[in-house]
């Protein structure tokens, strides 16, 4: 490329062997994005359609899995297009704006889990207080928080950059996210506090809190007869597992850029695939077999599917 096309793209220099399996990664890749849209659709049109999961925890879950379809569609069709592409580049406000979403999507997903513990403490804990505190009200404006807050913040330095001088123009990742923060030829110290206070505000602090809203809750629960043990449980295990897997995927994203240059490319490669791709595919497979109500619709689904498949084959 030119001096001057170098001003505005940006290469994206982290696929491995990319020459002798861009068609492998394509497919698998096209696949899962496939997998992931139908799944959460699925799970979502339920939660819409049936009456009887129009409760604040289904819908907070419904607005989980959004997230995560919005998350992947940030990634997915630009990475198919790189597979198949001689270059794999991207333009700089492109790039910024790629950054933006998934920061503002991740941090966002550790609000709404802190949302959804909050709202299973009122109903364990304060039972006869959950009609009162939860309204449609209360859920309406925790939501919107939950995106409004993040999107808000992660936007902050991205705007800030736009005019960021570039000294290099080759990124070691296959789509942007705080690496980018390596091609400046000036970092700022401002934007690093800024960014750990971000991280502080929208991951680590609901993090806590779901946690301590986890621990009175497991104390009520063993103080408690076996229904509300049984009701913590079905409720309660699906949260804590995609908060351990998201947590364990933001500390990977973390590692990734603090050790980019003493990472292995492959290495580095396969754990960038698993954050895109394990919690997307991860989030509507437990939510679909752990909560009792989802399940029960997906099995009745599947059943007027496979009818529907037999008269088919029939006629």
């Amino acid at each position: 490329m030119d001096s001057e096309l170098n001003v505005t793209y940006i290469i994206l220099d982290g696929h491995v062997k990319l020459d002798n399996y861009r068609y492998l990664y394509f497919m698998i890749m096209f696949t899962a994005y496939i997998v992931i849209i139908c799944c959460n659709a699925t799970i979502v049109g339920l939660i819409v359609i049936h009456k009887n999961l129009h409760q604040p925890m289904y819908i907070f879950i419904a607005a989980l899995l959004v997230n995560s379809v919005l998350f992947s569609t940030n990634i997915y069709p630009k990475l198919l297009i790189d597979f198949l592409s001689e270059k794999q580049i991207i333009t700089y406000s492109a790039c910024l704006f790629q950054v933006f979403i998934f920061y503002f999507l991740s941090c966002s997903e550790f609000l709404l889990l802190a949302v959804m513990a909050y709202d299973r403490y009122v109903s364990i804990c304060k039972p006869l207080q959950y009609p009162t505190i939860m309204r449609n009200t209360t859920v309406s404006i925790l939501l919107v928080l939950a995106w409004i807050l993040p999107a808000c913040q992660t936007s902050i330095p991205v705007v800030l950059n736009i005019n960021n001088k570039l000294c290099s123009f080759t990124l070691k990742g296959i789509f942007c996210n705080n690496s980018v923060n390596h091609l400046y030829c000036v970092s700022s110290r401002v934007l690093s506090i800024y960014g750990v206070v971000v991280v502080l505000n929208v991951a680590i602090f609901p993090m806590l809190f779901i946690l301590f809203t986890y621990t009175k809750i497991l104390i009520i629960s063993y103080r408690s007869f076996g229904e509300v043990r049984k009701k913590a449980a079905q409720t309660c295990l699906p949260h804590l597992i995609i908060l351990m897997n998201y947590s364990c995927l933001l500390t990977y994203d973390m590692i990734i850029i603090r050790l980019e240059s003493d990472f292995p490319e492959t290495a580095r490669f396969v754990m960038t695939l698993q954050i895109i791709m394990y919690n997307p595919l991860c989030n509507p497979i437990i939510y679909g077999l752990k909560m009792k109500e989802i399940s029960k619709h997906l099995k009745q689904l599947q059943s007027v599917i496979f009818i529907l498949s037999l008269l088919s084959l029939l006629c």
